[in-house]
């Protein structure tokens, strides 16, 4: 998802990111402390990423779907974030975006199908058992993160719209309010964030629909109050904050294929033989590590959606 230019990937080996972050940070806050206490007078400044500041999610399930790799920690998830509402940089989000209001918030569900409406979130979470789903998070500029997600699973949301045989798509757009996102104001998109799945993508038994993290609901910056999670794909398709669902005939264009079509596809699918076109996406550095790792087919989901894909060709639709 980045879109600047020059990146250093082989000092990016040298200086992990998460120490990178840390002194950042350290070096910002003291500032800020330093001067009038300006973290704690303005809802702009270093919105939190304390964890227990986040209400509970009760009633969660341990999903059969995930990992049993090592979760990265709270810390990491929350404040390394790729949200181009709030910024460019990776820690733009958690210092901007406590001007979004998640709350009340509704999804439209719209287009070729049988029961459209809008969707109060609080009503989603309550009418549907939430799952801990433990998934690999990969970015396309080659590092990633285990994420202990919390969702509802896409299929019983699709199920209860009941898309008629026309729907062939999902089509999906962020909020669009500078006012609460003032990173719209710039130009790197085009806005609101638009996203889209091939329906059978979307009602594959992985695909959530995220409300929270590690057990609690959604920090802002994470995409609050309700996101997509694709973990087979690269960390652009899992579209922030959704206020818009629509079932579409043709394919949508997506704001990253928009912007940059010779270098992010539909599809997205992580795939270690076709690079960026900037650097290598054989190898991945998982947020907090110092050696890199191989970078694996569809991210390690391969054995549930490989049979999505059979007899196409992953380099021409990437």
């Amino acid at each position: 998802m980045l879109i600047k230019n020059a990146p250093d990937i082989k000092s990016s080996e040298i200086t992990p990111e998460r120490d990178y972050i840390n002194r950042r940070k350290f070096i910002k806050y003291s500032a800020a402390a330093a001067g009038l206490s300006l973290l704690n007078s303005s809802p702009l400044l270093a919105y939190s990423s304390d964890q227990n500041e986040y209400a509970k999610l009760n009633d969660v399930k341990k999903s059969k779907f995930g990992t049993s790799e090592k979760k990265n920690p709270w810390d990491d998830v929350t404040t390394y974030n790729n949200f181009y509402e709030f910024g460019t940089a990776k820690d733009d989000p958690v210092d901007y975006a406590g001007s979004l209001k998640p709350r009340p918030w509704t999804v439209q569900i719209t287009g070729h199908c049988k029961n459209p409406g809008q969707y109060d979130v609080d009503a989603l979470i309550k009418d549907n058992q939430l799952e801990e789903r433990i998934y690999r998070l990969r970015c396309v500029e080659a590092w990633s993160m285990v994420i202990p997600w919390i969702g509802i699973p896409f299929k019983k949301i699709i199920d209860k719209a009941e898309p008629t045989s026309k729907a062939k798509f999902v089509e999906m757009k962020t909020l669009y309010d500078p006012k609460q996102m003032p990173g719209q104001e710039s130009y790197v998109l085009q806005w609101p964030y638009v996203e889209g799945l091939r329906l059978d993508e979307a009602m594959n038994p992985l695909t959530i629909l995220s409300v929270g993290l590690y057990g609690r609901v959604l920090p802002n910056q994470n995409g609050a109050p309700i996101r997509l999670v694709v973990p087979w794909k690269y960390g652009f398709k899992s579209i922030k904050s959704i206020v818009s669902i629509k079932f579409v005939e043709n394919m949508p264009r997506n704001s990253w294929n928009i912007a940059a079509p010779h270098e992010y596809g539909f599809y997205a699918n992580v795939n270690p033989n076709v690079d960026h076109p900037r650097w290598s996406q054989a190898r991945e550095r998982r947020l907090g590590n110092f050696f890199k790792i191989e970078t694996q087919m569809f991210n390690g989901y391969g054995d549930q959606v490989a049979q999505m894909y059979a007899g196409m060709d992953l380099k021409k639709w990437f």
